[in-house]
């Protein structure tokens, strides 16, 4: 497995949700955002229990940019009115427990053993993949709620 290749996907996503590509459309957008977390997702597969410690660093670095963007939407949310504030606010907090479960995630791949591994990284791939749509979703509704 190429990481480098696997860090480029996962901080083009994390570009994607900075608001890079302002031309697209919304739809573009979640096109392109869905074939990056394909991508990301087989790479995740990819790694061995050997390859334990590389697995970690990268999906810390993928949580790192799931915080990054849910930063970025409070941020326009909290510029919105008090009707758009109002309705975003359990789902900025549905976000932030999808990403708290994932932090546990991964906790749970630092100290995999041997024969855990397959179990726990397709836990984590598992809770990943739905926190990708819940931020899909949140970014889609967000575009159609607060003009850019």
């Amino acid at each position: 497995m190429n990481n480098q290749t696997f860090l480029f996907t996962f901080l083009s996503i994390a570009a994607l949700g900075a608001g890079c590509g302002k031309e697209q459309t919304a739809s573009q957008q979640m096109d392109k955002v869905q074939t990056e977390t394909k991508q990301a997702a087989q790479d995740m597969k990819d790694y061995t229990f050997a390859q334990k410690a590389e697995f970690v660093t990268a999906m810390q670095v993928q949580i790192d940019a799931l915080n990054k963007d849910l930063e970025q939407l409070s941020t326009k949310i909290d510029k919105s009115s008090d009707a758009v504030k109002a309705e975003a606010k359990p789902k900025l907090q549905a976000l932030r427990d999808q990403v708290a479960q994932l932090n546990q995630q991964l906790e749970k791949a630092k100290v995999a053993t041997e024969s855990t591994w397959d179990e726990v990284k397709s836990g984590f791939q598992k809770a990943y993949d739905s926190t990708k749509d819940g931020f899909n979703q949140a970014r889609q509704w967000v575009s159609d709620k607060i003009a850019p």
